[in-house]
């Protein structure tokens, strides 16, 4: 009995240090994606992009962008000002009714000054993956400029780079957020599932029709 415990035990043992090594070797491949594609918002000026993708991250009941998103969203405005690209592209989770990022996001952007017809909102970007398919077959953007947080950033581009799309990245980490040790820890776990997704390739949730970001922002309006 004790022979077959301590058995069980070192297979235990061996299960937990594959899976830790795995964990490590796929977070550093994740990683590698951002070698030479992480800009500063000067440095992406002279990029000339399809569009410059903003990442959706919650949104209070009253309406307001949460820190992240907020901060995401100076710096996507901020690259459209110094002229990195001549849309914004708002990708986030308008599933439900009473649970909707991209319009706060948009009216955030107008409210900054920036024309209407410029900004296209991605209604069903329910996940990371889903916001880069999209950009890719939806809105047929090909090089884009990506706005989101540095720990979330690294997935984003391996993403990216998978699903064949010439992106760069511009983190907006302009300050410290609560919690953050729990978004860190969650992203390794996030890393290791879009890594798995990304050799399947599966479709997301939702197609549909394309809407170039060449065209007018204004055809994604739902309101």
């Amino acid at each position: 009995m004790k022979k077959t415990i301590k058995k069980l035990i070192i297979i235990l043992i061996i299960i937990v240090v594959i899976a830790l090594a795995a964990l490590l070797i796929i977070n550093s491949i994740v990683k590698s994606a951002a070698d030479g594609r992480l800009l500063t918002v000067e440095d992406a000026a002279s990029l000339n992009a399809d569009c410059i993708l903003v990442l959706g991250a919650g949104v209070y009941s009253s309406g307001q962008p949460s820190p992240m998103l907020n901060d995401r969203l100076e710096y996507g405005i901020s690259l459209y000002e110094v002229g990195a690209a001549e849309k914004l592209l708002m990708s986030g989770d308008h599933g439900r009714k009473e649970y909707d990022e991209v319009n706060v996001m948009k009216d955030f952007a107008i409210d900054s000054g920036i024309p209407s017809e410029d900004v296209f909102m991605d209604h069903a970007g329910f996940s990371t993956y889903e916001s880069l398919y999209r950009a890719r077959d939806i809105f047929e953007a090909e090089t884009v400029i990506i706005v989101t947080q540095e720990y979330h950033m690294y997935r984003t581009l391996y993403i990216a780079d998978k699903l064949g799309l010439d992106a760069y990245g511009v983190c907006s980490d302009p300050r410290e957020y609560a919690v953050q040790w729990y978004r860190d820890l969650r992203e390794i776990a996030a890393r290791t599932k879009d890594f798995v997704q990304c050799i399947f390739m599966p479709e997301p949730t939702f197609l549909g029709e394309a809407m170039p970001v060449s065209g007018d922002g204004d055809v994604t309006n739902d309101k």
